[in-house]
């Protein structure tokens, strides 16, 4: 999400997608900047005239002084120049730092004076804990000097000082995992230290941001001089930057501007490789993998089984075997009724299982049918465990419920005043990160905001006061919204002409086109010609831009994601209405919906099938959703026809005449940006819902199978790629974690987990696959409640999967979001959403997921209490309230490998309890009945796909991480019993908490040090 630099070259490297030809074609925009993902960059400041932060998060310099002074240069054009005068120096935003574990600052540096002691930079929350850099020494003149201190320790590197007048390209390398602090001059490395033990945390003030001091050209040292130089394009990364990304970085910069792109990022660094010979866990012992036979339809690719029964040497019961299939990027094979043979492969191993592909002429399948209901949040009340103790659910919801409640809804408000020009109450203070004022998404956070505010609203029945806070901010946040979007469109007192019409707006006062200018001196205020109906946080004119092919970048000709945007706010609307009845919230959605529909509907379907096709600009997050919701809401046959024109034809289809594509189960997503892709994927069984359209449900339930089966991290995350070479990709090929995996800037955006969730959640109403609560659960537990800060609601953006990771958390204070924090406060505001369900008749309860808590089951006068300690303990107890008949279906987890009893009023039963599946207990019910389920939970790993012997450790559905002493490259190495793996491992006494090998493992949820979720484990 950043612009195409003037005067730069640039290495643009592109995530790949595939259209129906089988060639790849490059999804637009510049996510990759010299081979470096754009979420490893933190900010970039090219000083083109100014001082703005050319990366996604608008972090801009402040100058500290009267007067900024650029200067031409023969070499770069314009470029910074300081005079080394007490007041001539900048500060980036303290809350740059946020979200880091290592570090990489790159810039040209042209010194203008020998002096030693000049400072181009000094980070750190004070004098004693800092980094601080001085290309011409401290003290002796010709020494470059770095150093990391903190009150305990000091690492310094040295090298040869720069030459005075003459541009010099330096880079600085803190990578904390390898103990590294190096300095590279000219691309070539100058100095470096091999025993860096001093952490970044060490140095900044992980609580407070605020606290932090960020200098470029001042040490916090008054005795040292400022710096006297000239500066072209300052970087600054999380990541620790390898050799080939300074060496691009060098390189690109000095070749001129016509730097053509390349297509496939290549990986710049190289997790440790293993030889085929490698002992694979379990595959070591086995002997043999069975052929398979699987049958499809004609023009669908088959479904084939990821997971085998293998046989295993002498009397080991070892676990269904991982089969890698060759994965087809078209359905030429399926388009006629054969039969045929494809080779899998097993990691580690000779193996080569056969699948037999019969395709068959299309039956007449009669399409899933809704059969299940969610409960309302108001009727499931998160309870104490049954030892009185808050839960993480509850100790999770309460520190965001908490935080919400504090919120100031006019700083969510802030920019819509902004846009439309008005007038700003006292004290009001505006949102930062991607909310800030120049930000093309700001008012993304606005529609998480309403979400959460809804749901807080719903679920919050234990505290009546609480619950008044909510309903007022809702009621004022709707009304301001309302008052705003009557302004759209509609006459002016002060000006003659208005523009009702929504295609026919025009360009903004005293402009030439369409920009995306959100200054304060150059925004658009003409709300009077943005068309009747319309609302945002921005004038129309990124919604126009898109429409015109504009591509996503920071420049004022380019756009973020307009849709992406206007989803989260229609979304909110939406939900505040279905939550409250309020009608303002649906009459603006309404309005801006009847606006999206005048425009679209007018476009040519090559037009919209290149938009949604767009690298983030086509962005949309669902509003294939919210515009089916609308149109179940209001029967409005153009809500619907608005829905089907968000098809992301390529992706869903294949192609205008939907040949092939996920409806006919093609993997046509590989490579692509996650979170972009999955909310289409929610709203595409949405559409399901409301169309009966087969195609629909089958694009989302291809699409659900292939990513939990052939992408997913042990968290239940599904993105995070090395190759290409962006954190929120998906790998470039299905089932290659291992190869194409593990991003250095982390992985697993927790808003594409929160996608997941909301998609399973879909599924499961119409098709009741135990499978579907199974990575419910696995996602809830290990990503979703492992992604919230100890003591405040602060959560992770990426999470990082590497060995001795660290989890890093943001907007603590809900004053910056960025996608994941918005999409945090939505699910920290609805953890009791699928513990129960109910059949579309009420004649069928569902028991999805151990939770304490109560259902209240009005519509059958049954309520049911949930007992437990669970995961804490391997057992539940329900209570029944209530009389009458009624069936009740559990889930046996598929971890339940142990066993499953179940005990109705103290009472054995002999029932099927095989595990991944639903038992069912049909009976009639009188008040005070019990049923006690029991599940003993076992060990068991969970391997990387393409790499076995890397896994991560489970203790029935709980991800167990390895708590770390220090960073480290390599992965733990750990040997376990292969017999049963149990026999190694010893209980310290705590729940959850196992030692191996002297290492503390407990929960992923509990572990805010560092730790390693995967490890390289070997089976004796």
């Amino acid at each position: 999400m950043k612009s195409i630099f003037k005067n730069l070259s640039l290495l643009l490297i592109i995530c790949l997608s595939f259209d129906i030809t089988n060639h790849a074609r490059a999804q637009e925009g510049d996510q990759i900047l010299d081979g470096i993902g754009e979420t490893a960059l933190i900010a970039r400041y090219t000083f083109k005239g100014n001082i703005r932060d050319w990366s996604r998060n608008n972090f801009h310099l402040n100058f500290q002084g009267s007067s900024i002074k650029y200067e031409e240069d023969e070499k770069f054009g314009e470029v910074l120049a300081l005079s080394g005068v007490t007041n001539d120096y900048f500060t980036i935003p303290s809350d740059a730092i946020a979200d880091m574990e290592s570090m990489s600052i790159s810039t040209w540096i042209y010194p203008r004076s020998k002096q030693s002691g000049q400072t181009l930079l000094e980070f750190g929350k004070n004098p004693k804990n800092k980094l601080a850099v001085n290309p011409l020494g401290v003290k002796d003149e010709g020494i470059f000097h770095a150093s990391l201190q903190s009150e305990e320790k000091q690492t310094e590197v040295k090298a040869s000082g720069l030459p005075i007048n003459k541009w010099s390209h330096i880079t600085i390398v803190i990578n904390i995992p390898a103990k590294s602090y190096a300095i590279y001059i000219n691309n070539k490395l100058a100095g470096e230290s091999k025993d860096l033990s001093i952490e970044l945390g060490q140095i900044f003030d992980q609580d407070d941001n605020e606290k932090n001091v960020l200098n470029i050209g001042k040490s916090f040292d008054p005795i040292l001089p400022n710096l006297n130089a000239l500066l072209h394009d300052f970087r600054f990364y999380r990541i620790a930057l390898s050799e080939n990304q300074v060496n691009s970085i060098f390189q690109n910069s000095t070749k001129g501007a016509s730097q053509e792109g390349t297509r496939i990022a290549k990986k710049t660094d190289e997790l440790p490789t293993f030889p085929s010979s490698h002992p694979q866990l379990y595959n070591e012992y086995l002997i043999e993998v069975p052929d398979i036979e699987v049958e499809t339809s004609i023009g669908n690719l088959p479904r084939l089984p990821n997971m085998i029964e293998g046989k295993y040497q002498g009397q080991l019961n070892g676990p269904k075997v991982k089969v890698i299939w060759p994965a087809d990027k078209d359905n030429q094979a399926v388009l006629q009724a054969s039969t045929y043979t494809i080779t899998g492969k097993v990691p580690g191993t000779s193996f080569a299982p056969k699948a037999k592909i019969i395709v068959k002429e299309s039956k007449n399948i009669t399409p899933p049918v809704k059969k299940l209901a969610s409960f309302a949040l108001d009727q499931v009340t998160l309870q104490t465990d049954k030892n009185g103790s808050d839960t993480k659910f509850i100790e999770n919801r309460d520190k965001f419920v908490t935080t919400l409640a504090e919120t100031d809804p006019d700083s969510f408000l802030y920019m819509f005043r902004n846009a439309f020009g008005q007038t700003q109450p006292t004290n009001a203070k505006p949102l930062g990160v991607w909310d800030s004022q120049e930000t093309k998404l700001r008012g993304h956070a606005t529609g998480h905001y309403l979400t959460a505010i809804a749901q807080a609203y719903a679920g919050s029945g234990y505290d009546k006061e609480l619950q008044a806070v909510f309903f007022k901010k809702m009621d004022y946040m709707v009304n301001t919204l309302y008052d705003l979007a009557q302004l759209s469109g509609n006459k002016h007192p002060d000006h003659p002409t208005f523009e009702s019409d929504p295609t026919a707006i025009p360009y903004g006062p005293g402009k030439s086109g369409f920009d995306s200018d959100l200054s304060e001196e150059g925004i658009r205020t003409d709300y009077w010609n943005w068309g009747k109906g319309y609302i945002s946080a921005y004038p129309p004119d990124q919604f126009i831009m898109l429409e015109q092919g504009a591509s996503y970048g920071g420049q004022q000709h380019q756009v973020w994601a307009p849709y992406y945007t206007l989803h989260k706010i229609l979304a909110g609307l939406i939900d505040i209405y279905e939550a409250t009845g309020n009608k303002k919230a649906l009459d603006i959605a309404i309005g801006m919906s009847d606006w999206v529909y005048a425009r679209l509907s007018q476009l040519p379907n090559e037009t919209l099938v290149n938009m949604w096709s767009t690298y983030i600009a086509g962005e949309y997050g669902g509003m294939n959703e919210s515009m089916a919701r609308l149109y179940r809401l209001t029967a409005n046959e153009n809500y619907m026809t608005t829905a089907k024109l968000f098809d992301n034809v390529r992706m869903f289809f294949g192609d205008e005449q939907h040949s092939h594509g996920l409806a006919k189960n093609v993997d046509t997503f590989r490579s692509l940006h996650a979170n972009q892709h999955i909310p289409q994927i929610v709203g595409s069984i949405e559409m399901y819902r409301a169309s009966s359209e087969p195609e629909y449900f089958q694009i989302a339930d291809n699409f659900w199978y292939k990513a939990v089966n052939e992408y997913m991290y042990s968290i239940g995350g599904v993105a995070g790629a090395r190759n290409p070479a962006n954190a929120e990709c998906f790998i470039a090929e299905p089932s290659t974690l291992f190869e194409n995996g593990f991003s250095s800037g982390g992985q697993n955006e927790t808003c594409a987990t929160y996608n997941m969730l909301k998609l399973t959640n879909e599924l499961f109403l119409f098709d009741q696959r135990a499978e579907l609560m199974d990575y419910y659960e696995r996602g809830l537990y290990n990503h979703i409640l492992a992604s919230v800060a100890k003591d405040n609601p602060g959560n992770t953006y990426h999470v990082p999967l590497r060995p001795a990771s660290i989890k890093h958390f943001g907007n603590p204070r809900m004053t910056g979001f960025t996608c994941c924090n918005g999409t945090a406060i939505e699910s920290s505001t609805k953890l009791q959403n699928a513990i129960y369900f109910k059949s579309i008749d009420n004649k069928e309860l569902y028991v999805n997921l151990f939770v304490a808590s109560t259902l209240d089951w009005a519509e059958q006068n049954f309520s049911i209490q949930q007992s437990t300690s669970f995961p804490k303990e391997d057992q539940t107890l329900l209570t029944v309230k209530g009389n009458g008949k009624l069936d009740i279906k559990i889930r046996v987890p598929s971890w339940a490998t142990k066993g499953f009893k179940v005990s109705i009023n103290g009472k054995l039963q002999k029932l099927e309890t095989k595990p991944g599946t639903y038992l069912t207990i049909s009976r009639k019910w009188k008040t005070g009945d019990t049923i006690k389920l029991e599940m003993p939970f076992q060990f068991h790993l969970d391997p990387v796909m393409d790499q076995q012997n890397i896994a991560s450790l489970f203790y029935g559905p709980i991800l167990l991480a390895a708590q770390e002493p220090e960073a480290r490259t390599d992965w733990r190495k750990l040997t376990l019993d292969v017999s049963d793996i149990s026999h190694t491992i010893k209980s310290n006494g705590n729940p959850l908490e196992f030692i191996i090998d002297g290492v503390l493992f407990k929960p992923f949820y509990e572990s805010y040090e560092r730790h390693s979720v995967y490890l390289d484990f070997n089976l004796k």
